[in-house]
């Protein structure tokens, strides 16, 4: 099973007179990097929360809000009046004395701290369990969210793989037919350059013999083989994170690919390595995509 890197989970409950939202998203990322947005009244259990989103949620730059609404229209946050005015004031005067042009002070000043503050000092447990099941929730629909993308993933991975097993398969043909051209080249510069009477016919096939050993893909594509039958089987293990392991092997199909064009010396083989690099290069896009 795949899962998709990026995904966005969304929940909702009312316990009492309050309404928790929390949304949940996430974005491609090497590490787990988690940010929050959340009422001050909880930063306390930032690390709480911190630690039950990276045992759910895995890898990505994840990005978590809670918003809390009261019904009764009584929100357990208020503005600090004081701190507020104090703000708009000195503001205000910078703003004179700098000529800045003028902005929205009241939004500026709303985003610094303190100045929305909580009525309470200390977090209710009760509530605070509340919000953790809306949390659970909406990492639930995330997760959903990010295992439907990544079965899509999955199948579009298979076809691609399968499409660079089939392209290996047709090198065949061409391999056997490059090496008669190759022969034939070689023999005929040979002998308009040193004339056909002073070839040493039995050192000529000696090197012929060398310089076809250089060449040979053989070992190449049986690895390439091998690594498209594993990045297969990668795809239907049941494990979630395993999106290194696919970029690790998809970059050793590469390498071997590279390898199959550098020794190809073939126009045709040439083509059939250009359209599996294409194809990979799709599969690198998606697989850095991948927890």
């Amino acid at each position: 099973m795949l899962l998709s890197m990026t995904g966005y989970g969304r929940a909702t409950s009312t316990f009492g007179d309050r309404t928790i939202t929390v949304e949940i998203r996430s974005l491609n990322s090497k590490f787990t990097d988690v940010r929050f947005k959340i009422p001050a009244l909880y930063r306390e259990k930032e690390i709480e929360l911190r630690k039950l989103i990276v045992g759910l949620v895995e890898r990505g730059k994840i990005d978590l809000s809670i918003e809390i609404q009261s019904l009764s229209g009584e929100d357990e946050y208020g503005l600090n009046e004081a701190l507020f005015r104090r703000y708009y004031r000195q503001l205000s005067q910078l703003k004179e004395d700098l000529n800045i042009e003028s902005g929205d002070l009241v939004q500026a000043i709303l985003k610094i701290p303190n100045v929305i503050a909580s009525h309470s000092s200390e977090v209710d447990e009760k509530e605070w369990q509340d919000v953790v099941s809306v949390v659970r929730a909406a990492i639930g629909n995330f997760t959903d969210f990010r295992t439907i993308e990544g079965k899509a993933m999955a199948e579009d991975l298979s076809m691609r793989i399968k499409t660079i097993a089939s392209l290996l398969e047709k090198v065949d043909p061409f391999e056997k037919e490059r090496i008669g051209k190759l022969r034939a080249r070689m023999q005929q510069n040979l002998q308009e350059f040193m004339g056909k009477e002073n070839v040493d016919e039995n050192r000529f096939e000696q090197e012929v013999l060398f310089y076809l050993e250089k060449i040979d893909i053989t070992e190449e594509k049986v690895r390439l083989g091998q690594h498209c039958k594993y990045f297969l089987q990668q795809l239907e293990d049941n494990s979630t994170q395993k999106g290194r392991k696919l970029s690790f092997i998809s970059q050793e199909i590469g390498r071997e690919i590279n390898t199959l064009g550098a020794k190809g010396y073939s126009s045709e083989i040439q083509r059939i390595v250009v359209n599996m690099k294409d194809e990979l290069e799709k599969i690198k896009e998606q697989v850095a995509n991948l927890v």
